[in-house]
């Protein structure tokens, strides 16, 4: 499947991250960024390697929308709940360095709440892997306004 990275995930401007799809398939997702040189959470370093725990979510948001756009759906809202075993092997990710995320689905709960095994590569070499665990919820905006008082 080929879609814009934009009919896949909610995320616009300065907190989009990853600008390509490179595979999706019902199981997994990769998807493609290049490191910038400035803006949101820049230093002097490159991209903190923190941030990577984002690149990962989004790759799990594109593997979400995915799926919704080949049932003919929209990509759904989702949330990251956490994530568990997050090891960069790096301090931080080098400006202009292009990085590969990769998520494959562990588990996916009848409640809407999945796992996935991601990784971030680097000129070949993992760079930083964890399971990051993310919410669905079958209505967004129901969830959204019961959790605000």
């Amino acid at each position: 499947m080929h879609w814009d990275i934009e009919q896949l995930i909610p995320h616009r401007g300065p907190m989009r991250f990853i600008e390509r799809l490179l595979e999706w398939a019902p199981e997994s997702v990769r998807v493609a960024l290049q490191v910038p040189s400035d803006g949101l959470f820049i230093e002097a370093e490159g991209m903190p390697a923190w941030v990577g725990i984002e690149y990962m979510a989004q790759a799990v948001a594109a593997w979400a929308g995915g799926r919704a756009r080949s049932a003919g759906r929209e990509p759904p809202l989702g949330f990251l709940l956490g994530t568990r075993r997050y090891a960069p092997q790096v301090t931080h990710f080098p400006p202009g360095s292009e990085l590969i995320v990769e998520a494959r689905l562990e588990l996916m709960g009848d409640n809407g709440v999945g796992a996935f095994a991601c990784r971030i590569v680097s000129n070949g070499i993992c760079v930083a892997e964890a399971v990051v665990t993310v919410f669905e919820p079958s209505d967004a905006q129901a969830y959204l306004e019961s959790s605000n008082p």
